[in-house]
């Protein structure tokens, strides 16, 4: 006998995701059908109104693909509510975003929402009051299974969510996506933190930091709109194929306002067509370079010579020589950017002049104070004393003038470190200089010292390890009023200036107050990938903890010795795309050329990093250079030895190796035809 539609549960979880994508298009077809032709008062905020409308409307978009909704929480007690005997609890379905019916009652809760907390912190030892916890299965965008967990029966074992398990370990094509169905007790405490706190996380492969810093974002834009409305934020990566992957996760959150941009995008003053040796590069990186540019440029400023005598009518009025003197002094001790302090000096020489003025029985108001600052005097001895500064112009100097660079750095850098700053053949100018990505950093600190740069409200950096101290202060000024989320891994650090711990970046970063949270479970690793990774973890960061997979599924994992040349791999490569789930090759970037003419030969299709894979081209080619904070769900590692080689020392070629070898989700072939590194045992 077949179980009647209205006591299946399956049947009615999917009228209820039914009924929620209906109510969902009507709460978007009320905003497309606003008529804001009476509520603006003028052009600008009509245009202001109109703009906010339509990023409304793609926030309610319906993504067929993402289900609306993942979970459902039944409470024993109505949420906030008295806990009077006999109560009737409420149930709450856990999503993307809210959707409520016609009558404004919640269809879905929005997974940021308070009351939907407990889906992620709720346990057998802590039930949180809930006395059901429903999670939900889907292919595609329909729902086709359930899991319960009875929280508040003691009887009912505790078990491994099955369907948590299959969306971990679920194979993807495309882009990075969102985690909100699957996000752990201990990244929850790190998502939901304050907004007035920084936080850094350090985390191994497949522990979700990205994710974590992401969904971070969205939960503050959520619990502080209005605030991070006015003040912006913004999310740092490390390169373009990067943010290209991780670009639709906070869309599909509902979030369509963060900026997203790399380090080399904050400091693009000039444009970088140059580049340094990586001696150089870590000298230019030093904090201690912000000393010496602070030096030069306010070098620039001059005590007077002599007094001035600012003539009005037919009176003179004469500042000697010693308060101007005073007046340079003070504005020094205060500490305020040169170009303020600049901006300041004539108001402050017309104020003497006012005083005078005063004495002499005259009344002058402010407009008079503003005249005598604008005063061809005035102004002629401003430009003497404490002269306008270009800060492209003042680096230009720096790294083309020994003298000027040794006037600066001394005491600061050694004569070796000045001889490995200084360019061979000097620029003739700004546009003509070949400026390098250090270089544009130097000038990125140069302007703050000028003019203080814009700070917002939350900036999340991704891969920090592989900053600069100079990198870090750059990032440092575009949060000194706000706050944020450093993510990285000590062990993935592939520069030669990476970071060498988590209080020394945050020291730079001017966020020395930091929380440091370590993620130590691995979601997305198979447990013999990262074990094997981790044998080179004593050999390039020997203080760090291994991630511990948690993933019950063991995934692949073979290691093959091959002939030389490129039928190996390629073998390999068809082996993996037989299989369902995208497929990275991931090679020294030197083997890259060669691997690509290889499957170009041999019929096979392939795309580079950040481009976007289809289910007809599921082979990304992926230089090792770029393939830090990327997965895919199978990997081809191409000989380990050359990826070591390729790097300028030992360490950070192991480095590089490192990330390399964790960058698969279900499985991973190594092959080989030269040795592999001793450190892989």
């Amino acid at each position: 006998m077949s179980t009647p539609v209205h006591d299946d549960p399956l049947s009615r979880e999917r009228g209820h995701l039914a009924a929620s994508r209906s109510a969902l298009r009507a709460m978007r077809e009320d905003v497309e059908t606003l008529d804001i032709s009476d509520v603006t008062a003028n052009w600008v905020n009509a245009a202001v109104l109109e703009r906010q409308i339509e990023d409304r409307i793609k926030a309610l978009a319906d993504l067929s693909e993402t289900p609306l909704f993942f979970g459902r929480l039944d409470y024993l007690h109505a949420p906030g509510a008295e806990r009077a005997e006999g109560a009737e609890g409420e149930r709450f379905y856990v999503g993307r975003r809210h959707v409520h019916d016609a009558d404004g009652d919640p269809m879905v809760i929005d997974w940021r929402a308070p009351v939907s907390q407990p889906f992620y912190r709720a346990s057998k030892n802590d039930p949180l009051d809930v006395s059901l916890r429903r999670r939900f299965g889907y292919t595609g965008g329909d729902l086709t299974a359930y899991e319960d967990e009875h929280l508040s029966d003691p009887a009912e074992a505790a078990a491994t969510s099955k369907l948590l398990q299959q969306e971990i370990e679920r194979p993807r094509v495309g882009p990075m996506r969102d985690i909100v169905a699957t996000i752990q007790p201990e990244q929850d405490e790190i998502v939901r933190a304050g907004l007035t706190g920084s936080v850094c996380v350090q985390g191994g492969p497949g522990t979700g930091k990205t994710a974590v810093g992401l969904h971070r974002v969205a939960y503050l834009l959520y619990a502080h709109r209005e605030r991070l409305a006015r003040t912006g934020t913004l999310v740092i990566g490390p390169n373009r194929s990067f943010l290209h992957y991780i670009e639709q996760v906070l869309p599909a959150l509902g979030e369509l306002t963060v900026r997203q941009a790399t380090v080399e995008d904050l400091v693009g003053h000039v444009e970088v067509r140059g580049a340094d040796e990586a001696a150089t590069a870590v000298i230019k990186g030093d904090a201690r370079m912000a000393e010496v540019l602070r030096r030069a440029l306010y070098a620039h400023v001059c005590p007077p010579a002599e007094g001035i005598v600012v003539v009005r009518g037919s009176r003179r009025w004469r500042v000697a020589a010693y308060e101007l003197e005073e007046i340079v002094r003070e504005l020094l001790a205060r500490d305020i950017r040169y170009g303020a302090a600049r901006e300041a000096l004539p108001q402050r020489i017309a104020h003497l002049v006012l005083v005078q003025m005063e004495r002499a029985g005259e009344a002058p108001d402010d407009r008079v104070q503003n005249a005598v600052a604008r005063n061809t005097a005035v102004k002629a001895a401003v430009k003497e004393i404490w002269p306008p500064v270009d800060p492209a112009k003042l680096v230009l100097r720096l790294l083309s003038d020994a003298d000027f660079l040794a006037e600066h750095a001394a005491g600061v850098l050694s004569e070796d470190e000045q001889k490995a700053v200084l360019w061979v053949k000097p620029a003739r100018s700004v546009k003509s200089a070949r400026w390098s990505p250090a270089d544009a950093v130097l000038i990125d600190e140069a302007t703050d010292l000028v003019e203080r740069t814009h700070s917002l409200g939350h900036v999340v950096l991704d891969e920090a390890q592989d900053l600069s101290p100079m990198q870090y202060r750059a990032v440092g000024r575009r949060c000194t009023t706000g706050s944020a989320t450093v993510l990285g891994d000590l062990a993935q650090g592939t520069t030669p200036w990476a970071t060498r711990s988590w209080a020394e970046a945050l020291g730079h970063l001017g966020k020395g107050e930091a929380v440091v949270e370590e993620l130590t479970a691995g979601f997305r690793v198979p447990t013999d990938v990262i074990a094997y990774a981790s044998r080179l973890l004593p050999h390039i960061a020997p203080g760090l903890t291994p991630v511990a997979s948690i993933r019950e599924n063991p995934g692949f994992f073979d290691v093959r010795t091959t002939p030389a040349g490129t039928a190996g791999v390629l073998a390999a490569c068809g082996e993996l795309l037989s299989r369902e789930g995208s497929v990275g090759l991931i090679a020294a970037d030197a083997r890259v050329p060669e691997l690509a003419a290889a499957l170009d030969a041999a019929g096979v299709g392939y795309v580079g990093p950040g481009e976007e894979t289809t289910h007809a081209t599921r082979l990304t080619l992926v230089p090792a250079s770029l393939a830090k904070g990327l997965e895919y769900d199978y990997v081809v590692l191409d000989e380990p030895r050359a990826v070591v080689d390729g790097e300028p020392d030992e360490r950070t070629g192991l480095r590089r190796l490192y990330v390399a070898l964790t960058r698969a989700v279900s499985g991973l072939i190594v092959t080989h035809a030269t040795e592999l590194p001793a450190q892989l045992g």
